[in-house]
């Protein structure tokens, strides 16, 4: 009797694991459409392709099936991507219809839902989903965004330390972290229309972060 017990009760946690293994290996696919556009192929107009990618064999992040789909399916699909901690800005990209950060981006687990990708939006695009950021960084450059000094000679730069205080580095927070990725320019109107006039927001907080530095007062901006 004993015997026959255990031999159920075995039977049972063996049927059970194995069902628990087969839901766990069974693939959960889920579509990506993405913007594809190859300057090297005149005349041929952008299109999205679509491409199949197992949750279940991918990390969670939206960078992650993108790297997976280029290593494993397309060699060619083309982005930018550094530090995979949101840090560096580089995978900035829209994600339906939103523009964020691929690497801290979370995959919809909804597969029934196709998650569309596009690269930053009302820019000038080099290739699939990278951008031309040459204007940003122009723009950038216009306000000097580096320390600046009254009455110092090219000699004496570099000789001596400025000190701050916490109460003026205080009112940086909040400013610093700014890792100029282009999400927030890139989703403002007026910057999609006037981006040869207007610096847009993160040039603009840049902008302002050193208004608020202290040795920064004597600093010329836009006139």
């Amino acid at each position: 009797m004993w015997k026959s017990l255990t031999f159920s009760l075995s039977s049972a946690f063996s049927l059970v694991r194995c069902a628990s293994t087969a839901a766990e290996s069974a693939p959960l696919m889920k579509t990506f459409s993405i913007y594809r556009w190859n300057p090297d192929k005149r005349g041929e107009k952008p299109t999205m392709q679509n491409y199949q990618v197992d949750l279940n064999d991918c990390g969670p992040m939206v960078l992650d099936a993108l790297i997976k789909i280029k290593n494993e399916q397309d060699p060619t699909l083309t982005f930018r991507r550094s530090c995979r901690e949101g840090i560096c800005g580089s995978c900035a990209m829209n994600i339906e219809g939103r523009n964020h950060l691929a690497c801290i981006w979370e995959i919809d687990p909804d597969v029934s839902k196709t998650t569309k990708i596009y690269p930053l939006p009302h820019m000038y695009v080099i290739k699939d989903l990278i951008p031309d950021m040459n204007n940003f960084y122009a723009q950038y450059r216009f306000i000097e965004p580096y320390l600046k000094k009254k009455n110092v000679s090219e000699e004496d730069i570099g000789k001596k330390t400025y000190y701050q205080s916490v109460e003026d580095r205080a009112k940086l927070d909040g400013l610093y972290e700014c890792i100029l990725c282009a999400c927030c320019s890139t989703s403002c109107p007026s910057y999609w229309w006037n981006g040869d006039k207007y610096l847009g927001p993160a040039v603009l907080l840049q902008a302002y972060r050193q208004v608020l530095n202290e040795y920064l007062r004597f600093h010329k901006f836009i006139h």
